[in-house]
């Protein structure tokens, strides 16, 4: 009577990591923003622990808040190791389902934003930024501090900026919203044109959805280097 036992539970245990979960219900994932745009998820798996598998039905960004590693096991695909930075941002194409392992002795942090609308970003993408796409990727050096545009994908242009104790970012404007993604404590200082200076307090993996059509500069007005990423959109 014990064998038959052993296999049903072996046989239930087997069921119960295969089967799929929605993002939503994945217990590590927690949703911290949605709105027409995106879902921005904050997502922490203890050292050594593994979600549940669960689908992605959409393209998805997702900036890793320090240093990890893990296993990516994608549901009918080998494994695969993956050395992860602190504030590295990757894009993802979705409809797959997967289980991620922390291999880390210390806890796998990360925002994942869906992106709502890549569907119809792909067929008919959106315009690139500057005259002929100049915009779409490069590093941008300032006084105390760098802007680094490292991708665009979907019509969204994603950029990872740091700022020195008192730096500032130069004037720049924003014509469409934009998501702000703090991958360290952020105590920020933002002088809009025609409405002045505005404070702003982050956490690590805080995030804040920002409307567009204003210019501004950004000044890190604490003793510590900041860092954060931001999704524009067109």
């Amino acid at each position: 009577m014990m064998l038959p036992a052993l296999l049903l539970a072996a046989v239930v245990l087997a069921a119960q990591s295969t089967s799929e979960v929605e993002l939503t219900a994945e217990p590590h994932h927690h949703l911290a923003l949605e709105n027409k745009y995106v879902r921005a998820f904050q997502v922490e798996v203890p050292p050594h622990d593994t979600t549940l598998m669960h689908t992605h039905h959409h393209d998805y960004i997702y900036v890793t808040l320090g240093a990890s590693q893990i296993e990516n096991d994608v549901k009918g695909k080998p494994p695969v190791t993956l050395k992860l930075q602190d504030g590295e941002a990757r894009f993802v194409a979705g409809n797959f389902a997967h289980i991620a392992r922390n291999l880390a002795d210390t806890p796998f942090r990360n925002v994942t934003v869906e992106l709502l609308q890549d569907e119809a970003a792909r067929k008919n993408p959106p315009a690139k930024w500057g005259v002929n796409g100049e915009d779409d990727r490069g590093l941008h050096v300032f006084t105390g501090g760098t802007q680094d545009i490292i991708f665009v994908q979907d019509g969204v242009r994603v950029s990872e900026t740091e700022l020195q104790p008192g730096a500032t970012l130069p004037s720049h404007h924003h014509s469409g919203p934009h998501l702000l993604i703090a991958v360290s404590d952020l105590q920020m200082r933002s002088d809009v044109v025609g409405q002045g200076p505005m404070p702003g307090i982050f956490k690590s993996g805080d995030v804040k959805w920002l409307p567009g059509g204003y210019t501004h500069t950004l000044t890190n007005v604490s003793n510590q280097p900041a860092k954060f990423v931001t999704l524009e959109f067109h």
